[in-house]
């Protein structure tokens, strides 16, 4: 265990990596995390001024800033680094997964827990912002600059800003090296998809073909619900209206 694991684990999950000692000797994300438990040793001895300062020097060398009070878990994997600031109150489970320019915020100047609390198995994509003292439940997926601003349950995924659930898996804890965080369902578009197939059937049990249908096919002709063509499910009602 201990940082050689957290090596392992980032060598495992990465496939530009080409083994331990090349994510030993060139990974910020791995040195920031030797920095930071030093750091957050000399934190829980409330030698405030050495900790701050080791984080300092960490936050010059690889542009990532982790407050010596935050909580870390095993096996993180920060990948690239630049721009991710993670808040004194933070807390990260095991084996997650950090994108650059992610930031682990707080919203206010309130003393005490200010900060997100993070599940086991979360990926956060590039981009994103947690801001609130919340949890983060297990296996959730963030997607690249959602914007979270409360809590979230296991399994889930959450997009856009204000971050919006969509969907929910089986909340037990995988192992995979699943590192994608762009494709994301969208949540509206999938509204907007359900909104539009309701209209269609309403016009069709109504006998109705507007002309309007078939401006509709060019300006969005890959429109799915269900994973099903919404042109194709209905084609009858989108063909051409006859000069």
């Amino acid at each position: 265990m201990g940082l050689y694991a957290d090596a392992k684990s980032i060598a495992e999950r990465d496939p530009a990596a080409k083994g331990i000692w090349q994510v030993i000797l060139l990974y910020p994300g791995f040195h920031v995390l030797i920095s930071h438990r030093l750091a957050n040793w000399f934190y829980r001895r409330r030698l405030f001024f050495i900790a701050r300062m080791i984080s300092q020097i960490a936050r010059f060398f690889t542009a990532i800033e982790i407050h010596p009070g935050a909580k870390i878990g095993q096996k993180l994997f920060i990948d690239h680094g630049a721009g991710v600031v993670i808040g004194e109150t933070a807390e990260i489970g095991d084996y997650c997964t950090i994108y650059h320019n992610v930031t682990l915020g707080g919203t206010g100047k309130e003393k005490g827990k200010r900060h997100p609390t993070l599940g086991d198995n979360v990926l956060i994509g590039a981009g994103a912002k947690i801001l609130g003292p919340f949890r983060i439940g297990d296996n959730v997926t963030v997607g690249a600059n959602a914007v979270v601003l409360g809590e979230v349950p296991d399994g889930a995924t959450v997009v856009g800003v204000p971050g919006r659930i969509t969907r929910l898996q089986d909340a037990t804890v995988r192992r995979s090296v699943e590192l994608d965080h762009v494709n994301v369902p969208d949540p509206l578009e999938q509204e907007l998809c359900v909104l539009f197939s309701r209209i269609s059937r309403l016009e069709q049990s109504l006998g109705i073909q507007p002309e309007q249908r078939a401006a509709a096919k060019k300006i969005h002709p890959e429109a799915k619900i269900d994973g099903e063509n919404l042109f194709e499910k209905n084609s009858d009602m989108t063909e051409e209206p006859e000069p």
